[in-house]
């Protein structure tokens, strides 16, 4: 699967702090259970790259579609 392929998968994200000073990102769903843990430099680089993700994503969506007023 891709990173631009649609899925009916469904899956709960949670993310916080551990008591260890890392950053969880914590994903369940059927069949997976599965945590990963980032010192806090690695967590901000991702939430950077969400960022820029979201931006594009927004470009993209906005292709086509009538300006709000």
């Amino acid at each position: 699967m891709g990173i631009d392929k649609e899925s009916d998968v469904a899956a709960n994200l949670q993310i916080g702090p551990t008591t260890l000073g890392m950053v969880r990102i914590y994903v369940e769903g059927d069949g997976v259970d599965l945590p990963l843990d980032f010192d806090p430099d690695e967590a901000e680089e991702i939430a950077e790259e969400i960022r820029a993700a979201a931006a594009q994503a927004r470009k993209m969506g906005a292709k086509g579609k009538p300006k709000k007023k």
